[in-house]
């Protein structure tokens, strides 16, 4: 993740000492092939919480450290909710399982290895059928800044208007990745969200407050006008709230209270 000297001076002053040792801990790529894999059980057990299990849609992935054209993923078809680390499997750029012995959701490998191989800074990328995200979705809006957490998205998610089913194609996620661009979110018309971060924590948080930001706006659409945040204070808060170290920051007392509420996750 990257984080300039400004950035982090002004975290050695307002982050806890126990995150900061997380953030500037220097790990060979075993270890941080496995700090990757936890966090990203962990993503899974927080989208079951959220309500962001739908069947056996969904994926979020962890690029490998070591070899860049492979990532983490979650096995196809088993519930975000009893996900360990050592159920995940890894699944290279053809789409072979390398690693583990369950099966690889197609649609995960034909969008995911498409965002991860256009986009060389993304370590993560997030998508599942959220029920507010997915009804956003078939609606012609992007998030709006209409409140200060949905800031975190101004000027930096985008619209792919191209539905034609189920995706299991390369070319397809093709598509996707290059509407994506360099921005952090996506709203897949008339199917759901997908965000992506620098690290797997940062890519996990955008996904879950910007299903937040989208239940939001569709509240107070259906209840009036909305009153949006004029440009200049909402691209002001865009830079307080919605950096790589915010996404990653907001993430840690989440991590911190499953893996209390449910240990086995890190088995």
């Amino acid at each position: 993740m990257e984080i300039t000297d400004e950035q982090m001076k002004l975290a050695q002053q307002t982050i806890p000492d126990r995150y900061m040792a997380v953030l500037t801990t220097q790990r060979s790529v075993e270890e941080e092939r496995l700090h990757r894999k936890q966090r990203l059980a962990a993503a899974f057990r927080l989208f079951s919480k959220c309500g962001f299990d739908e069947g056996v849609a969904g994926h979020i992935t962890a690029r490998d450290p070591e070899h860049s054209n492979r990532f983490w993923v979650n096995p196809f078809a088993m519930h975000f909710g009893q996900i360990r680390v050592s159920d995940l499997i890894c699944v290279d750029d053809a789409g072979n399982v390398v690693e583990g012995t369950e099966p690889v959701n197609r649609a995960a490998y034909a969008i995911h290895s498409q965002v991860h191989a256009a986009r060389p800074d993304v370590v993560a990328a997030a998508h599942a059928h959220s029920l507010y995200g997915k009804t956003l979705s078939s609606l012609p809006m992007l998030i709006e800044p209409l409140t200060q957490d949905a800031c975190a998205f101004h000027g930096d998610n985008v619209r792919f208007d191209d539905f034609s089913g189920v995706v299991l194609d390369t070319e397809e996620g093709k598509k996707i990745a290059h509407t994506l661009g360099d921005k952090k979110a996506i709203i897949l018309r008339n199917h759901g969200l997908l965000t992506v971060g620098q690290s797997v924590d940062e890519a996990a948080w955008w996904f879950i407050t910007m299903e937040r930001s989208a239940q939001s706006q569709l509240i107070a659409y259906a209840a009036g006008t909305p009153i949006p945040i004029d440009e200049e204070n909402a691209s002001l808060t865009a830079s307080q709230v919605g950096s790589h170290g915010a996404g990653w920051f907001n993430f840690q007392p989440l991590y911190e209270r499953i893996t209390r509420e449910q240990p086995d996750l890190l088995d």
